[in-house]
């Protein structure tokens, strides 16, 4: 058998650094080599249901008694958990197949390194191998078990090695641990100092152990009575605002920083090569940067529509998030609960798009961030997993992992990676949450990625907190299988649509800074109101009234540049080098064009909604010419009264002028029943009242009022026909007469009239 390569000082470092085990380099010299199974050791005493007692576990030569300090294997190859054996057992379970069987397993009582206690309040007055007994209990198969080991009190170390070393030769190295006092890792409180022979002889002792760590040590951190974040970032509302608000968040240049164990996990060390030469790495290559103009910010929030239209804007960062106070507190209870208690769970978060789910979920997950650098909470990873931006949902799989470790691979490798740390047993393992959006997205042909992170949680040691986001209510019945379904739980929490009520007041509260009134509140109670009868989406309900800022500061633009002319010819003005020396232009008072052009009214609403529901067929016929639209409006009327789809030009040129003389449009009388000045002249035609019958041309022939009609109706109506079957909306059949030329609609009929039906220049036209 080869020599062991001897491990550089770099790589015990390393592994010394990432985890929270005890360092050992012989890890299966009490167990052997060959994988005997498990075997329990029965006592004499029958327990009180007459089978007999179990008090010890053989494999092999190797045994151990419960009372007996052993060593667990850990992640890393030459790391050990050590912890003390409190009650044997064995139990069904299932296995990869699905099918039940039965493991032997041990009920341990932990031992706890310093490295494990991440509070800036902890000792440091501990020792190279002294270990904390903890009260955490916890079930592990006794495959993990990896040795035996020793605990002794400070005083009986000393006398067996003065020098405070162990011998590498001597059978205690790596295996002997001094244990003077117990602690608490989540709340860093300890308890009085004690001797260890005088604590502990044997495994009657174990729950004066436990006990005594439970009464002398803080069992939780004190959290404050609030329900959102309240530390310096944020500031409460208003104690006399009526009804449940939410506490407003100050703006921040920079973004959120994550957890401090991540901070720190991923927080590079300097290591050296085992030449003992230091490794240096290169600065980036710096450029000299050039002159740069400086742009004030009031020019960029100088006018109160660039304000609100930013403030509108989905992507802007709210200052808090109203009429989700309930749901915010189911979230954060929950997702608190299963942190502090170190166990995994599934919550499933239901809701129609644009209902607040994933902002909600991100407030909770920053408060109790907060609450974290406060020490009030345990520490905790967050990672965010959103379907619609992986393209494979096998790459969840390294992303989880990257969160965890920091390390980059493989969607296969970090599969196999995870099932390592999720299935083996670690006392220091930091609860995980993972948002996992855009739940459908991520469902595969085998759900396997769903199965195994929805798994997961349910292994004691995972430690793994999932929270899936979906848009529908019934996803885990409606596409997962049974097997996934039930693996998810019952947390369940809907986010119902919002109200009118409801969009006004986020509507509103995102207006607040802007200063000037140029939102009707009329008009911000038709926009939710239009919104809320369909979807409850607030997203949508913000773009209308985004895209109305808009519109009403063109409209304000337009106004302004009618009363100065000469305005609009001046270049526009470029950012200055030195804003300060410039000589501020005199603005013009906002509410002076608001009074005229420049606010948002129902008509604005109405004509945004019509832009945001419209398709480029119906935009563009909205903006067709009134002949175009009179045209539609007979092939449609004549289409109807006939039952037949194709009819000639004719019949539909005969069908616009009866349309046309009974329309009570004004635009329709004045434009298309009055023939063209040039004709009138041509024809030498003098009078076109009701009267007159015939009057003679130019040419010696009289031409009688309506024959004039259908020759302009004819002229002008060709031209319509052809125009839109250039634009494809029609089919128009090429022949040498025009009036012979058949004719179909080449788009559905409904596209036409939802299009042209609230349109002001159809009005009366019959769509």
């Amino acid at each position: 058998m080869p020599p062991k390569r001897k491990r550089t000082n770099a790589e015990k470092a390393r592994h010394y650094l990432s985890g929270g085990g005890v360092l050992r380099e012989d890890s299966d010299d009490e167990l052997g080599l060959e994988d005997h199974p498990w075997e329990f050791i029965y006592g004499d005493i029958q327990s009180k249901d007459g089978s007999q007692q179990i008090v010890g576990a053989r494999m092999g030569t190797f045994e151990c008694y419960v009372g007996d300090t052993v060593l667990l294997k850990a992640p890393a190859g030459n790391e050990a958990w050590v912890a003390m054996i409190y009650d044997l057992s064995e139990g069904e379970i299932e296995d990869e197949d699905g099918d039940m069987v039965t493991e032997k397993k041990a009920m341990m009582l932990w031992f706890s390194s310093e490295k494990e206690i991440r509070s800036k309040n902890k000792r440091t007055d501990f020792l190279q191998n002294e270990l904390y007994i903890t009260a955490n209990f916890d079930e592990n198969p006794l495959t993990t078990i990896n040795g035996r080991a020793r605990v002794v009190s400070k005083g009986v170390f000393n006398k067996l090695y003065p020098t405070a070393k162990v011998p590498r030769q001597s059978k205690d190295y790596g295996k002997i641990f001094v244990c003077r006092r117990g602690a608490n890792t989540r709340t860093a409180t300890y308890t009085d100092e004690f001797i260890w022979e005088d604590l502990y002889s044997g495994r009657k002792d174990l729950q004066r152990l436990a006990d005594l760590v439970e009464t002398q040590t803080v069992k939780s951190r004190k959290r404050r009575a609030v329900k959102m974040r309240d530390l310096d970032d944020f500031v409460q509302e208003d104690e006399d605002a009526s009804g449940p608000t939410t506490p407003r968040k100050k703006r921040k240049l920079a973004s959120g920083t994550p957890t401090p164990s991540k901070a720190k996990a991923q927080t590079p060390r300097k290591l050296m090569t085992p030449t003992r030469k230091r490794i240096i790495t290169k600065k980036a290559l710096e450029f000299t940067p050039l002159g740069t103009r400086i742009q004030s910010p009031n020019q960029l929030q100088a006018s109160p529509y660039q304000i609100a239209r930013s403030t509108l804007h989905v992507s802007a960062v709210p200052h808090a998030l109203p009429c989700r106070e309930t749901e915010f507190d189911m979230v954060q209870s929950h997702l608190e609960a299963a942190i502090t208690a170190g166990t995994g769970s599934c919550i499933y978060i239901s809701g129609t798009p644009g209902t607040g789910k994933t902002a909600t979920v991100r407030e909770v997950v920053a408060s109790l961030q907060a609450a974290v650098a406060d020490e009030q909470l345990d520490d905790f990873y967050f990672v965010e997993i959103n379907g619609m931006k992986v393209t494979d949902p096998h790459q969840s799989y390294s992303l989880l992992w990257e969160a965890l470790k920091g390390d980059r691979v493989s969607s296969a490798h970090a599969l196999e990676l995870l099932e390592q740390e999720f299935t083996t047993p670690s006392p220091r393992r930091v609860p995980c949450v993972v948002l996992m959006d855009e739940l459908d997205q991520l469902v595969t042909r085998n759900q396997g990625v769903m199965y195994n992170f929805f798994n997961w949680p349910q292994l004691r040691h995972s430690r793994l907190i999932v929270l899936a986001v979906a848009n529908t209510m019934d996803l885990p019945e409606r596409t997962l299988s049974n097997k996934i379904s039930s693996r998810l739980g019952l947390t369940r929490i809907t986010f119902p649509g919002y109200t009118h009520t409801q969009l006004m007041t986020i509507i509103q509260s995102r207006l607040e800074g802007v200063g000037a009134v140029i939102v009707e509140s009329d008009a911000i109670q038709f926009a939710s109101r239009k919104v809320a009868a369909v979807s409850g989406d607030a997203r949508r309900a913000l773009d209308i009234c985004r895209r109305a800022v808009e519109i009403a500061e063109q409209e304000a633009t337009d106004s302004s540049a009618s009363l100065d002319p000469g305005k609009e010819n001046l270049p526009p003005d470029t950012p200055s080098k030195t804003p300060g020396r410039q000589k501020p232009q005199p603005q013009q008072s906002v509410a002076g064009i608001d009074k005229r052009k420049g606010i948002v009214t129902i008509a604005t609403i109405r004509r945004a909604i019509n832009e945001a529901t419209s398709t480029p067929l119906a935009a563009y016929l909205r903006a067709l010419p009134l002949s175009n639209k009179l045209f539609l409006s007979a092939l449609l009327a004549r289409s109807r009264r006939t039952g037949i789809t194709e009819s000639t030009l004719a019949d539909v040129a005969d069908e616009a002028l009866r349309m046309a003389r009974t329309s009570l449009s004004k635009p329709v009388q004045d434009f298309l029943l009055t023939p063209p000045p040039t004709l009138v002249q041509d024809e030498g035609i003098a009078d076109l009242g009701a009267d007159a019958q015939a009057t003679p041309g130019k040419r010696g022939r009289p031409v009688a009022k309506k024959e004039l009609e259908s020759v302009a109706r004819v002229l002008g109506l060709g031209a319509a026909g052809r125009e839109l079957a250039e634009a494809g909306i029609v089919g128009l059949e090429s022949r040498c007469g025009e009036r012979v030329g058949r004719i179909r609609l080449g788009v559905s009929d409904d596209a036409v009239r939802e299009a042209l039906r609230e349109d002001e220049e159809s009005i009366g036209l019959g769509f």
